[in-house]
């Protein structure tokens, strides 16, 4: 495994960590300060910047504190030249199943994410 692979998974262990604990300080760790929060899943297009967004996740009852089972799962990672990669995760927060494209840069020596682009997976596609 090379080594921004090795880099790069423990960044997205914080990222499914910030987002069970809603921890926004784990959260403005992994993501960079201009990065970009959208779905297409709402209309109009939901788009977020992480002034907007780490609000949103500070206001959530985290789903650590309602004993939710952990569902994350890293289903890929791409690398284009060493400081950009992509990776699809999934995770599951409430009622919601997530399918998350999120792409990183690397600055400075530290991988951070530069966006997530989100889609809700329904409950009965979860096993398909």
């Amino acid at each position: 495994m090379s080594s921004a692979f090795n880099e790069l998974q423990p960044v997205i262990s914080d990222y499914f960590d910030a987002l069970y604990h809603c921890d926004t300080e784990l959260l403005q760790k992994v993501f960079h300060p201009k990065a970009v929060y959208a779905t297409a899943d709402e209309a109009p297009l939901l788009h977020r910047t992480m002034e907007d967004y780490v609000p949103v996740v500070a206001a959530r009852q985290s789903p650590a504190s309602r004993g939710e089972t952990r569902t994350d799962a890293i289903e890929e990672i791409q690398f284009a030249g060493g400081n950009t990669a992509f990776a699809r995760v999934r995770c599951s927060i409430g009622q919601s199943d997530f399918v998350d494209f999120l792409t990183f840069v690397r600055t400075d020596g530290r991988w951070q994410i530069m966006s997530k682009i989100f889609q809700i997976i329904p409950r009965q596609a979860r096993s398909a």
